[in-house]
């Protein structure tokens, strides 16, 4: 079984169905393997998450389907991910969205990451060094904000910076225990929290490196 038959099943015994045809073709264009060391490129399309260095790893395939597909992104979309690692996520993202604007708080993986997405191809995604937490500076709104790193809470903020419709994907939880995958959909009547599944995701740190 290759990588995306096998984030098809999970998705189908998460969710009961399957994943939408755009994100499915999107994940099956981006070339994983050009997103993790050199000594680990074996292991690019195994269904698993991998480490990329300085504590962080970069997710499992299927995990990054389904955040993906709880955006429902749609191709006029602004996104804001605050994470962007090696800059796997963006790059799916960027398949199908208008622009990706990625924040990551440790320097060297923002600066990695810029000159990958660059050197491949993706021109429809900013990269920052800096705090997520506090946006992206000159957009107030976005349609979609995806957090890569789990926090004990939902950010107040980063709520404030959804347009109506719009939505947060985020892991919540304590480190090193149980988390929760969550959707949170702004509306005009307040916001809807949802969970999704159990989790394991490294922290979100405030601490900018």
């Amino acid at each position: 079984m290759d990588m995306l038959e096998e984030v098809q099943a999970d998705m189908k015994a998460v969710t009961g169905s399957a994943l939408s045809a755009p994100v499915a073709q999107a994940l099956a264009n981006v070339e994983r393997h050009k997103f993790i060391p050199n000594h680990l490129r074996q292991l690019a399309y195994e269904n698993k998450p991998l480490p990329i260095g300085r504590e962080q790893t970069i997710s499992q395939p299927f995990i990054v389907a389904i955040m993906t597909e709880l955006l429902e992104p749609e191709d006029t979309d602004l996104i804001l991910e605050i994470g962007t690692g090696s800059g796997y996520q963006a790059a799916v993202l960027a398949k199908l969205v208008n622009r990706v604007y990625s924040v990551e708080i440790i320097e060297s993986l923002a600066v990695e990451a810029t000159n990958r997405l660059r050197a491949l191809g993706y021109f429809n995604v900013s990269v920052r060094h800096g705090d997520g937490m506090k946006g992206w500076p000159g957009i107030d709104r976005f349609d979609g904000i995806i957090v890569t790193a789990a926090g004990i809470e939902i950010p107040v903020d980063l709520l404030e910076k959804l347009k109506p419709g719009g939505k947060l994907v985020m892991p919540v939880g304590e480190v090193f225990a149980d988390q929760q995958l969550k959707v949170i959909e702004r509306t005009d009547n307040g916001f809807i929290e949802r969970d999704v599944l159990p989790v394991r995701f490294v922290p979100v740190t405030s601490e900018v490196r």
